[in-house]
């Protein structure tokens, strides 16, 4: 019997192994060839060839990265050009391409288990030794099938549409395929980082990603610009918020935040936007577009300590922001609604910020609730916060209708937010400080350090206790730190921002 047994396990680990070596061994045919783009090869080089040779794109000698779209070549593949067009005389051994999923829903970033992608120009092998060590590195990353392996309902394009411009301009490589099923920042940050440990000079990124979808041509505009912005301003946190929250839009943006994060810890610290479209610009159509942008991500000049696109408002402009707050306030107070207000269509109060409102009574903290992410225009950002901080303050019971007359108002508007690369280069007063890890998150303006006559190090285990964390924290590479700049104006502060609420409640009714 035990003979039998022995000779059962024996056969049954042969069988496994065998699965095992068949699955290590799996080539990914290429599942939307004849759709997305041409199937016949000469074909298919030929437009490949031509989007690239139209393409001017400037010269960035030290690129880490690119962004580039996935759509059919035809809507996207003149984008798309501008991107490839920088790899042409260059070698890597190997190109990571991320992708979202659209089809598959999975709780992680899938690296793919196979051994190759087909194209009609060829097979591409995959690096199978650096997917194994990149699927070590968390949790959050595994080897998988999940999102890359096709059927008759799922023909997942992220990924291989990419392929044929990379072996046109590359030639030889060696891919790594992944297909993110989650694009939230914690997976975005754990694949960043893995591949920050794993990647040299020999290895390219490729973040495969559309722009907004299906919305009117001016409207996909407007949409996407502020995408492309913030990818400009390099604030990838406030990206990951407004991707979740679908305040802007870019079905890969998981895959352009983690080759942000990838690349800033190679050396990357600024991004180029080489090109815009839409398929408005194709076909003519502009009552339903969807959206296109190339990218690169490279390495320049060591940025300022106080990098950041800086907001200058006129004395008319902040007075403008104070009569807004000041409306609302008393709006929400009296009427129990939000101030109805029409924004400047363009100008600096039109322009996406986050800001704070910090409401005082005889030099006493009133409320104060902010917007960290940029969402909407300055002034409609102002207006809104103003509003929380009067009635939706947890620490506070609402402002009354006799206290109005008593408030006094200051506007804190923030610039975009820049992960800290030296500690050294806080400096308290100027810069305002982020704290997040996992879940945990506390933030403290600017001028708390300037009132509360702290140090840089204290000023760092403040924000960690605002956070929720212990006071080292900051420390613990687990940890992300973001500075950013404010804009201060208004008066009656005697203790503002230390006390500062940034948990906004949703925009219901009042």
């Amino acid at each position: 019997m035990r003979k039998l047994l022995l000779l059962f396990f024996c056969i049954a680990w042969v069988s496994i192994q065998g699965r095992v070596q068949t699955q290590s061994q799996t080539v990914r045919p290429a599942a939307v060839a004849g759709s997305f783009y041409p199937a016949d090869p000469k074909e298919l080089a030929q437009m490949v060839d031509g989007f690239v040779a139209k393409a001017t794109p400037p010269p960035v000698p030290h690129l880490l990265a690119i962004v580039a779209p996935h759509a059919g070549y035809k809507y996207s593949g003149h984008v798309a050009g501008w991107s490839y067009a920088l790899l042409k005389g260059r070698h890597y051994q190997r190109v990571v391409v991320i992708a979202p999923s659209h089809y598959e829903a999975f709780p992680f970033a899938s690296v793919f288990d196979g051994a190759a992608y087909e194209t009609p120009l060829g097979r591409v092998p995959v690096d199978q030794a650096f997917a194994k060590k990149l699927a070590g590195a968390s949790p959050l990353i595994k080897l998988s099938g999940s999102g890359h392996t096709p059927d008759a309902t799922k023909r997942e394009h992220s990924v291989e549409v990419q392929l044929p411009f990379l072996q046109r301009v590359l030639g030889d490589f060696q891919l790594v395929p992944i297909v993110m099923g989650d694009q939230d920042y914690a997976t975005c940050r754990a694949l960043g980082l893995a591949l920050a440990k794993l990647a040299g000079p020999e290895t390219l990124i490729v973040a495969s990603s559309d722009l907004s979808h299906y919305h009117t041509y001016d409207q996909a505009v407007t949409i996407d610009h502020k995408t492309l912005t913030a990818i400009e301003e390099w604030d990838y946190l406030s990206m990951s918020r407004n991707f979740q929250q679908r305040v802007w839009e870019a079905c890969g943006g998981g895959p352009i935040i983690a080759a942000m994060i990838a690349t800033e810890r190679l050396g990357a610290n600024q991004a180029i936007v080489l090109k815009y479209a839409n398929t408005g610009d194709v076909t003519g159509d502009r009552s339903r577009v969807v959206g296109y942008g190339a990218v690169v991500l490279a390495a320049g000049p060591a940025r300022k300590a106080d990098a950041g696109p800086r907001l200058t408002l006129s004395a008319s402009e902040r007075s403008e922001l104070l009569r807004v707050a000041r409306k609302s306030v008393e709006t929400v107070v009296r009427e129990h609604k939000l101030y109805d207000y029409s924004p400047p269509a363009s100008g600096p109060l039109a322009q996406e910020r986050g800001a704070f409102v910090t409401l005082t009574k005889h030099g006493e903290l009133r409320g104060c609730i902010g917007y960290v992410a940029p969402s909407s225009a300055l002034a409609l950002t102002v207006r809104d916060v103003a509003a929380y901080a009067a009635v939706r303050d947890h620490r506070f019971t609402p402002v009354t209708v006799g206290e109005l007359p008593e408030l006094e108002y200051e506007i804190s508007v923030l610039s975009p937010l820049r992960r800290v690369l030296d500690i050294k280069q806080i400096q308290p007063g100027r810069d305002g400080l982020v704290m997040k890890r996992d879940e945990a998150e506390g933030l403290l303006l600017p001028q708390v350090a300037t009132d509360q006559r702290w140090d840089r190090t204290t000023f760092l285990k403040q924000t960690c206790l605002k956070a929720g964390l212990p006071p080292d924290a900051w420390q613990d590479s687990e940890t992300d730190i973001f500075s950013f700049t404010a804009l201060v104006f208004g008066g009656g502060r005697a203790r503002p921002a230390l006390e500062t609420d940034l948990r906004v409640p949703s925009a219901t009714p009042f």
